[in-house]
């Protein structure tokens, strides 16, 4: 059986900037064990398979690793897809069904809009050996409810700079970890950069389910609900985000690289 998969950059409107996500757009579910053996294959930091046989669609998400179970990037691919191939028409509203929730998916003058759960956060103490670990001792700590550690730093520079130890991050209780700063430029509020060793990802280029916690984060240090915020990895790439009562907007345009087919 031959099947069709896409390669698309995400959180860009240039090609290969952003972060790459796999989609296959499927009518009946696949096993377990092929989708994990395609996302291994195609060797992005995720691989969204969506199932349009009813609705709301199906969506589940895996690394080259194991599966997860909430990935901006890569609902935004496959949102992405679904309107640029007629599949959705422009003016009507995507729900995809996923094990992080239900995700609401609309087309805005400015990108595609997409509605998530905001996790909860509480602050902890710094984990130890973060600053040998990492390249900077943070200002303050916080634990969300996905098991993302949030460790803000005093600047822009230390996030730039963060030289991670990724053969030793998971030992120390880092293997899933975001540092993240305001930003000096008036054209952003704050970054970000995003460590996803437990996963089999050093680091991931731009990551959407990460604003789920970072903007509760900043809201409660800046009072603020509304950010543009830039993952400042080698592909870098940009959000516009907004806290609306228990939920988190992300906003971000695609771009389709690719479609081959695959043979299952």
């Amino acid at each position: 059986m031959k099947q069709t998969i896409y390669q698309v950059d995400s959180f860009t409107k240039k090609a290969f900037k952003g972060n790459p996500a796999g989609v296959m757009i499927l009518k009946e579910d696949l096993e377990d064990a092929l989708m994990q053996n395609i996302a291994m294959e195609m060797n992005l930091s995720e691989t969204a398979f969506v199932n349009i046989s009813e609705t709301p669609f199906s969506i589940r998400f895996f690394t080259p690793t194991s599966e997860i179970e909430l990935c901006g990037h890569a609902t935004l691919a496959a949102a992405h897809l679904l309107y640029d191939n007629k599949t959705i028409a422009e003016n009507e509203r995507i729900e995809f069904k996923s094990k992080g929730g239900l995700l609401k998916i609309s087309k805005e003058i400015n990108g595609i809009k997409m509605v998530f759960p905001i996790y909860k956060i509480k602050k902890i103490e710094t984990p130890k050996n973060f600053k040998e670990l990492i390249g900077f001792t943070p200002m303050e700590v916080y634990k969300c409810s996905s098991d993302w550690t949030i460790a803000i730093a005093n600047n822009e520079k230390d996030i730039k700079d963060a030289k991670p130890v990724f053969n030793k991050m998971i030992e120390n209780g880092l293997g899933h970890l975001m540092i993240t700063a305001l930003s000096e430029r008036d054209s952003i509020d704050f970054v970000v950069r995003c460590f996803v060793t437990i996963y089999g990802i050093d680091e991931d280029p731009v990551t959407g389910s990460a604003q789920c916690g970072l903007v509760p984060v900043w809201n409660l240090r800046t009072g603020k609900s509304e950010f543009i915020a830039e993952q400042i990895s080698e592909r870098t790439g940009r959000l516009h985000v907004k806290l609306v009562d228990d939920k988190v907007e992300i906003i971000g345009n695609a771009v389709t690289i690719f479609e081959a087919q695959i043979n299952l």
